[in-house]
């Protein structure tokens, strides 16, 4: 089976974004009069949708997390959306892709708007034939969502939806493809494990980001 269009998170999969977002939940938190006795816990907020994290790991309600959220925002816009990196590999593994005729796109729970950003900022923008990502207001930030938005934008339907691979690190990223009827490889170079994206239900897992071009362009190959 070979995939034309291929979809890819952001954040552990195609940027090392962890400190930037740990220092920018690690301000919000302070703000909100949360006490972080774990810092490196707070790895877990990398991925999923900010708001589900607040209220899962410190128990916000919904008015709480949304101003948690707004103090991530006065951090991250900043400084945070800067302190980041592109992972080794990734964007020679893209443009193999690309060469190759694949279309290849962002779907991400980061807002687009800061997403986009990052983009420009390491140079990668022309490398995806488009960049779709969470709404500020709220209104599109599950993943499924979020993929759902990029399909519709890049006007793939119906049974093409065969043609395309949801590439991700976390649970989400599969759930999300699953959500949408597409198929999904995890990568093990980001922030999930092994059995995360397992049980998720990863359709392909791959270690590297070399691996995952590797393993995507013999697809389809007799």
């Amino acid at each position: 089976m070979g995939y034309q269009y291929l979809l890819f998170d952001l954040d552990g999969t195609i940027v090392e974004s962890g400190p930037g977002i740990i220092h920018a939940v690690s301000y919000a938190l302070d703000k909100m009069g949360k006490e972080v006795t774990d810092r490196e816990g707070l790895r877990k907020f990398i991925g999923p949708p900010l708001t589900d994290s607040m209220k899962t790991y410190y128990g916000m309600t919904d008015e709480e997390a949304a101003q948690a959220i707004l103090y991530y925002r006065e951090y991250y816009a900043n400084k945070g959306i800067f302190e980041s990196s592109v992972y080794e590999g990734f964007l020679e593994a893209a443009l193999r892709l690309k060469a190759a005729g694949k279309t290849l796109a962002v779907a991400t729970s980061k807002p687009e708007e800061y997403a986009k950003q990052i983009a420009e900022k390491f140079e990668f923008t022309e490398v995806f034939e488009g960049i779709y990502g969470a709404s500020m207001d709220g209104t599109r930030v599950k993943k499924e969502d979020v993929i759902h938005y990029a399909l519709e934008s890049l006007g793939i339907e119906g049974l093409d939806y065969e043609k395309v691979l949801m590439i991700g690190d976390r649970k989400h990223d599969i759930l999300g493809a699953k959500a949408n009827g597409l198929a999904s490889m995890g990568v093990l170079y980001g922030y999930g494990s092994r059995t995360e994206l397992k049980d998720a239900g990863a359709d392909y897992i791959a270690e590297t980001t070399k691996s995952m071009a590797d393993h995507i362009l013999a697809m389809g190959i007799e």
